[in-house]
């Protein structure tokens, strides 16, 4: 039986990589055309596309693996995380997608760095605090398919990882953002259908009940993982908070709605795909309660594949399989992309004037290949999937979210944003120091059990303090080139 089901592991593998890699060699030529084809297809992309791209790449292999496992060990206490990442996502749809659906930007600093600060050396702060969290994201993505691999054909984690950041280097580098919505919508589509069946299998398990799931979790000794008594809640709020500013500093969903057709188009896709992945993700979590009804002596790596491999029929198990390889490509490919993108648009470019769209398209190319190396070797080296998540969302949420929403909502006049102007009171030292400070407080070991309230409080408090202090002297002129490429309009 094992012997049959890891052959049939491989053929899925093989086929599905296949289906990514022609769909990326046919929209390859598209995306060369220019660096915001490359970055955001041009704004063109509709619904259906922005729809599941953003399901496709929320639904990644944290999300239906690694919170089971934690789940698994954590109990309930784990919601807090997942209400922080997936509610934000909703949060997102309602405050903000309205707002920046209608700009043509292509990453979040260049955004920041257009509306609010007009500073490029801010600018290129926020690009590496944001590509840090793609990048830890591609290699989680890696990690959970190592372990994966591990326990369903028994082979070693380290040339999994190895072999699958090749394949997402390869038709990343080959169609950018193209190849990525393309795929995302093959993904997605999977996701959406086997995950309910998924989800019905499971459950089913317990006749759909939580007081069958409480009675089961008893019978092994396991009944506080079902509950919150004893939390500790200002612990909680922290995981909360960690999630809810990775997830908003996540530029994968920005770039996603900088490249949608419209305001309006980007507002409902977020909105809707937040809303069914806050339900999915929520079950994935009750799913790693279940497993401990059938085994005990499992941790958060192996609980979910030794429940696909003993507790599901072959063909389900296949298709989860397909799944769960489907959701990590997806976050991988979309993670590679927006890091490439970011350390070319925010941290070299504003540098480096005249640079053609040929160049740029092509220096995003060499970047992709460089940063896949590395997340591959940080999916090797992680201990596990969510605490390489979890410390890149701290880090970059601290430094890029406080900055983010004072500046879009501490405005020097009333009204709308409008790009090519500043329009926030934040000043660049004040972006500056509030990102440095937010950073350290994040990692003093004082605050180590509060890092995200910490260094978002931190952050908050030395943004405004010294942007009071400072003289916000009108650099427009100044900067009005220094990065901020042609855009293109966008109806609401």
């Amino acid at each position: 039986m094992q012997i049959e089901m890891s052959t049939i592991f491989f053929i899925l593998t093989a086929v599905i990589c296949g289906i990514f890699l022609l769909i990326s060699w046919k929209v390859g030529g598209k995306a060369s055309e220019s660096f915001s084809q490359y970055a955001i297809g041009g704004a063109s992309f509709g619904m259906l596309l922005i729809f599941f791209s953003q399901f496709a790449s929320i639904m990644g292999v944290s999300n239906f693996f690694a919170h089971a496992g934690n789940a698994y060990e954590q109990g309930v206490g784990i919601f807090a995380f997942i209400l922080g990442e997936q509610g934000s996502k909703i949060f997102f749809a309602l405050l903000l997608v309205g707002l920046i659906g209608k700009f043509t930007y292509n990453t979040i600093p260049e955004m920041i760095d257009d509306l609010i600060v007009r500073d490029k050396l801010t600018r290129a702060m926020c690009g590496v605090l944001a590509s840090i969290i793609m990048i830890s994201s591609v290699g989680s993505q890696g990690k959970a398919f190592g372990d994966l691999f591990e326990v369903f054909t028994g082979f070693s984690s380290v040339p999994i990882v190895i072999l699958f950041s090749a394949i997402f280097i390869f038709y990343t580098v080959t169609g950018g953002v193209y190849s990525v919505v393309w795929t995302d919508l093959f993904q997605g589509i999977l996701c959406l259908v086997v995950g309910i069946v998924f989800y019905l299998f499971t459950f089913s398990r317990v006749d759909f009940s939580l007081e069958v799931l409480r009675t089961r979790l008893a019978a092994v000794g396991q009944e506080n993982l079902l509950s919150f008594a004893g939390m500790d809640w200002w612990g909680a709020l922290n995981k909360f908070i960690t999630g809810f500013i990775g997830v908003v500093s996540f530029q994968a969903y920005w770039q996603r709605c900088f490249g949608s057709k419209s305001a309006r188009t980007a507002k409902r896709s977020m909105f809707w795909s937040g809303v069914i992945c806050l339900g999915f993700v929520l079950m994935t979590a009750m799913t790693g309660l279940v497993i401990m009804t059938y085994n005990q002596d499992l941790n958060a790596n192996t609980a979910m594949p030794w429940f696909m491999m003993n507790c599901m029929p072959p063909m389900m198990c296949a298709a989860i399989f397909a799944l769960v390889l489907c959701a990590g490509m997806s976050t991988a490919d979309s993670c590679l992309n927006s890091s490439a993108v970011l350390i070319v648009n925010d941290v070299i470019h504003p540098f480096r004037r005249g640079e053609s769209d040929r160049q740029m398209v092509h220096m995003a190319k060499i970047v992709t290949v460089i940063v896949g190396v590395i997340s591959c070797i940080c999916g090797i080296y992680a201990q596990t999937v969510l605490s390489l998540l979890s410390k890149a969302y701290t880090i970059a949420g601290v430094g890029l979210v406080p900055l983010l929403l004072i500046g879009m909502f501490w405005k020097e006049e009333k009204g709308e944003q409008q790009m090519g102007k500043r329009n926030s009171r934040v000043t660049p030292w004040g972006a500056r120091c509030g990102i440095v400070a937010g950073l350290v407080a994040s990692q003093l070991p004082v605050f180590a059990s509060y890092s995200a309230i910490a260094g978002c409080l931190i952050s908050s408090v030395v943004i405004v303090v010294v942007s009071l202090l400072t003289k916000n002297v009108p650099i427009e002129a100044r900067f009005a080139s220094a990065g901020n490429t042609h855009h293109l309009s966008k109806q609401a």
